[in-house]
């Protein structure tokens, strides 16, 4: 007995060092990239040669301009995020939980636009919403005869619409997500007290939700006040600037009090993001509902009855107005030859797309995206592989600060990320990583790394860990038990998590203006200039490839997982 005692116990200390070890590999990594950059950041903004200041605090506060621009932020942030969940809380509901016709289709057709370049959407409805020449402008005026056109896209309405529409499915799949998971006995138990659908989505399942929504309606603000390229695209010609934007114009300044400028304007809006992430900590903290039992549960489906073919159609009008008509438009653009006139057999070309193949700076930038964002991915699932291990599995010391740390990243308005790395990363410190695809990948792990963390930590909660034991019961090692039992059966949430973390990383935007350098030019930087500076038809074009890719990567991933995910 006392034999087998002393050997069992070097194999658990064993165990104890390598948890140990990956939790504070882990950490270093997080410390290194993440809060050493943010901190300095801080630092310098209140900091200067001669000691404590906030003399660039009241010089970026004088001037109206930045003060316009911290209204439109929170503006425009604001009402994308109530408009965003009053849209995706029925949309999730409808699609999650009734009997929709073609209620797979429309999923898969609304995350879509999640996986697709947020600035897309602003080539698109800049195409379609133009004050002048706007193609859906132009045929509602000429339809109801109007001396005008009726909308100008850009404006402070325009610039919401947008945000709006591209950023809605991140609380949609948020809320879809949470409906999934719910213990469907309350709702039942509402039915059969007699209460109609709509009273019981109200009454039990809107306050069941309520944490998620609040999580999602916070994660769609966050998301729309750090958002560079619809502001830029729609702002600019409008003179709606945002926080993002000024702070990239302050970066272009080349300067050293425009550097400091846009440190204090990063650290500003970096408040207003850890604002929000308390609120959201606090609120679904304080209100915790128990919404997955012990037992397998399938949530009840809803029958429309007579309002099935009515809300299908509402919903399939709201697709085509929001989904493809943008899309559509944006295709159409990369084989028109004169954007003035509309699309026909004499103003039909296919050079745009030749240059698409061709061009070797695009080829160079398409290339790099495809590097760093395969990098990010990998390295970044190897991590969330991890950490849905110590969370689940163990009782490891400080398995929470990672976690923690991940959050906060996530949470960090992406130009914050960007103008951080560059102030610690460029040999200052003793690293210099600065004009190299490195930088990038550190961002944009950063940046992306909780989304597929959540998709395999969801995944591996689900798996009982009598599996588990029963393998180490027979002698295998706990890296062989995950390797042979748990990996395979979280495998479909592995490769989904791979793919959330690769494709926002593939089209970035806000991190790569800042980052790139001549050699590392990415995708996402290449189609914004073609759009801003060159050719509206090449963009499109790089736009519709990007489009195309996500419409294949949704296919491969439906046949990688056996149906289990796609986007």
């Amino acid at each position: 007995m006392f034999a087998k005692d002393w050997l069992a116990a070097p194999h658990e200390k064993i165990r104890f060092d390598v948890k140990l070890v990956m939790i504070l590999a882990i950490v270093a990594f997080l410390l290194i990239f993440n809060v050493f950059p943010m901190c300095y950041l801080i630092f310098r903004a209140f900091v200067n040669e001669s000691g404590f200041t906030l003399d660039a605090f009241k010089r970026i506060f004088t001037y109206p301009l930045n003060w316009n621009a911290l209204y439109n932020t929170l503006v425009t942030a604001g009402l994308s995020m109530v408009f965003g969940v009053m849209i995706a809380f029925p949309l999730a509901w409808l699609v999650g939980r009734t009997d929709l016709y073609g209620r797979k289709f429309f999923r898969t057709l609304f995350v879509m636009t999640y996986m697709v370049p947020p600035y897309v959407g602003a080539m698109a409805w800049l195409r379609l919403l133009n004050p002048r020449v706007g193609t859906l402008n132009v045929w509602l005026s000429d339809l109801f005869n109007l001396s005008g056109n009726p909308f100008d896209i850009y404006s402070i309405g325009g610039l919401v619409w947008v945000l709006t529409t591209f950023y809605y499915p991140f609380a949609f799949i948020t809320i879809s997500r949470a409906m999934e998971k719910m213990d469907p006995s309350l709702e039942e138990a509402s039915k059969v007290s007699g209460a109609s659908p709509l009273k019981t989505v109200m009454t039990v399942t809107f306050p069941i939700m309520l944490p998620s929504i609040v999580a999602a309606a916070l994660l769609v603000f966050v998301s729309a006040a750090s958002c560079y390229g619809i502001p830029s695209i729609i702002g600019a010609p409008g003179r709606l600037d945002t926080v993002t934007t000024r702070i990239i114009d302050y970066v272009y300044v080349g300067s050293a009090e425009g550097l400091t400028d846009a440190t204090t304007l990063a650290v500003a809006l970096m408040a207003i993001a850890n604002v929000v992430l308390y609120v959201s900590t606090c609120i679904c903290g304080k209100r915790q509902y128990i919404t997955v039992s012990g037992k397998s549960t399938r949530p009840s489906i809803v029958e429309l009855g007579k309002w099935r073919l009515p809300m299908t159609i509402a919903v399939g009008l709201f697709a085509i107005v929001v989904v493809v008509i943008p899309f559509a438009t944006v295709a159409m653009t990369s084989f028109t030859k004169n954007l003035g006139k509309p699309l026909s057999l004499a103003n039909f070309t296919t050079h745009y797309w030749h240059i698409l193949f061709t061009r070797k700076g695009i080829l160079d930038t398409a290339t790099n995206s495809l590097i760093a964002a395969s990098v990010a991915a990998t390295a970044g699932i190897v991590i969330a592989c991890v950490m849905a291990w110590l969370l689940t599995r163990t009782k490891a010391k400080g398995r929470h600060i990672p976690d923690f740390l991940i959050t906060v990243g996530s949470g960090t308005p992406s130009v914050v990320i960007a103008l951080a790395l560059i102030m610690t990363m460029s040999g200052r410190f003793g690293i210099n990583i600065y004009n190299t695809l490195t930088i990038m990948i550190i961002a944009y792990m950063i940046k992306y790394l909780l989304m597929g963390m959540r998709t395999v930590v969801s995944a591996m909660s689900q798996i009982h860990p009598s599996l588990e034991e029963a393998a180490l019961i027979s002698g295998a090692q706990w890296h062989r038990s995950f390797k042979d039992i748990t990996l395979p059966l979280i495998a479909p949430s592995v490769v989904a998590g791979w793919f959330l973390i690769f494709m926002p990383s593939f089209y970035e935007l806000t991190m790569s203006t800042l980052l790139y350098s001549a050699n590392t030019k990415t995708i996402g930087y290449e189609l914004f200039t073609y759009q801003t500076y060159h050719s509206q038809q090449t963009a499109s074009a790089i736009a519709t490839g990007i489009l195309l890719m996500v419409i294949m990567v949704n296919w491969l991933l439906n046949k990688l997982t056996k149906g289990q995910f796609s986007i």
